[in-house]
């Protein structure tokens, strides 16, 4: 079951490989590997260096924590994500620490630091599947999540499974033609909506 993408121009070989699916395993990853995940996100990009991200982590070998943080999700994703290995919640600090003031870049700096450990997890043959269906209030309850702070979206990370386990629609998914916008659709220049010339050259 390939999911290679079928780039229109070179990228890197993690870029072609990075996918989300459903389907995982229900392996455990040592405590190296983690650490490894979560060190590539300490290293990304932010707005001043604040590195507004927190993440709430359970393994599946720590059954309690695990379902805890399962039961942070909608349920549609609990159905899927109880396979993966690690969950993690991503959370967010919208205020600055050096002055106090909203930090509108946070939600964004947080995806900087998923991404870059979903690299660093495609790198190591594993898989990250991002997802926004979480119930933040939930979370923000359940993990005493202080004033300042709000939990955005969850993490199910893993090694793949078949698709056995999985709904007809999510299966479908799984083993589903990869496709994304061309470069015109979304690259613009001089206006919005005005596709830069460069992006349709061959």
């Amino acid at each position: 079951m390939s999911k290679i993408a079928n780039p229109d121009h070179p990228v890197h070989d993690l870029i072609v490989q990075r996918w989300s699916p459903y389907g995982f395993d229900e392996s455990s990853l040592d405590a190296s590997t983690l650490q490894a995940l979560f060190e590539a996100a300490r290293w990304a990009p932010s707005s001043y260096n604040e590195q507004p991200w927190r993440y709430i982590v359970a393994t599946r070998d720590d059954k309690t924590g695990f379902n805890k943080l399962l039961a942070c999700l909608v349920e549609p994703n609990q159905a899927w994500a109880r396979h993966a290995s690690v969950l993690a919640l991503g959370v967010v600090a919208k205020q600055f620490e050096r002055n106090g003031k909203d930090n509108r870049a946070c939600v964004h700096d947080l995806g900087l630091a998923s991404a870059s450990l979903s690299f660093e997890a495609t790198a190591r043959g594993l898989f990250v599947h991002q997802m926004i269906g979480i119930d933040a209030a939930k979370a923000q309850a359940d993990y005493a999540i202080p004033e300042g702070y709000e939990a955005y979206t969850a993490l199910a990370i893993g090694r793949r499974a078949d698709t056995e386990s999985l709904s007809e629609d999510m299966a479908a998914r799984d083993t589903g033609e990869r496709s994304r916008k061309a470069l015109a659709e979304f690259v613009f220049s001089g206006e919005f909506g005005q596709s830069a010339a460069w992006t349709t050259q061959k």
